[in-house]
């Protein structure tokens, strides 16, 4: 996902209300008797009924199409009761589909999130905070969910071998930039249970060639991620084309970054460049991108 402020790295941070109250007057209109019902009612709500909740914003429902959320999670094997893991969630577009779907689905749901302890860095801290409120302050849409975090120093994500399922969703070449690639794989290996998948979504760049350990341009190429998997014990289960793009040439002025939803101009941290012609870029769309599934040895 790609959200400002999220890319966290070793080149620095780049930009780019609670549960009501219930009342005590037994009548036929008490709102928690309402809102028990509504909860009952939407107990058995499929994927395809999160994607489509209302509580989505039009901006993130229009890029479904480039997304295919539906088929993503479906591919990586998102059932009912779960216990999932997000990691680096940014400002929520995944988690809009999985908090509500693991809510009504009596599954449990661990967020995260970028770990923030540079003073010097305000922003990554307003961004935490404004996604953990958005969760909190809605708990009948997302039911409650876990706030942990993931950084250079970080502890576990969630409790060992309890997830079903651990996500990775277009976050690696940030971590390649800060170093902690490597990392991430071993927590959400500590994370899963025996069996427990992780699903991965990333920019991918051209085969062959050395990689940039840096993902400077924010494309890595499908087989060194793999190689990165195994090496930190993880199966390869799957691979699909569910979100690949081949239009997208790769070769983008200002990386990966160029293309929507980002649209840069100029490079990050730059003010954008004014006529900048988006037009040819816009055509190609979102990146071209795998969808992996690895497996946990049992």
């Amino acid at each position: 996902m790609m959200v400002p402020a999220q890319y966290w790295s070793r080149r620095g941070l780049l930009a780019g209300a609670g549960a009501l109250g219930l009342t005590a007057c037994g009548k036929k209109n008490d709102p928690a008797k309402t809102e028990t019902k509504a909860a009952e009612k939407a107990g058995s709500r499929t994927i395809e009924a999160a994607v489509a909740g209302d509580w989505r914003s039009p901006a993130d429902r229009a890029r479904d199409i480039w997304r295919h959320p539906v088929e993503s999670l479906k591919f990586w094997g998102l059932a009912p009761g779960q216990t999932v893991v997000e990691f680096w969630p940014g400002a929520g577009w995944y988690a809009d589909i999985l908090a509500p779907y693991l809510a009504d689905t009596k599954g449990k749901l661990y967020e995260a999130v970028l770990q923030t302890n540079d003073p010097s860095d305000p922003a990554a801290a307003e961004i935490v905070e404004g996604f953990r409120r958005k969760l909190t302050e809605k708990k009948r849409v997302y039911g409650e969910v876990t706030f942990t975090a993931f950084g250079p120093t970080s502890g576990p994500v969630a409790p060992a071998g309890t997830a079903d399922l651990v996500l990775f969703l277009r976050n690696l070449h940030n971590w390649m930039a800060g170093g902690i690639a490597e990392k991430a794989f071993k927590d959400a290996l500590a994370a899963l249970k025996p069996g427990g998948v992780l699903g991965v979504e990333e920019h991918r760049g051209e085969p062959g060639g050395v990689q940039d350990v840096l993902a400077a341009d924010g494309y890595v190429q499908q087989d060194y991620v793999i190689q990165m998997a195994k090496e930190a014990g993880f199966i390869l289960a799957g691979t699909s084309e569910i979100n690949a793009n081949p239009k997208d040439t790769k070769d983008h002025p200002f990386g990966v970054w160029t293309l929507p939803p980002t649209r840069l101009s100029a490079p990050r941290g730059e003010p954008a460049e004014p006529g900048f012609d988006h037009a040819k870029y816009d055509a190609i769309g979102e990146s071209d991108r795998m969808t992996l599934k690895f497996v946990k040895p049992k």
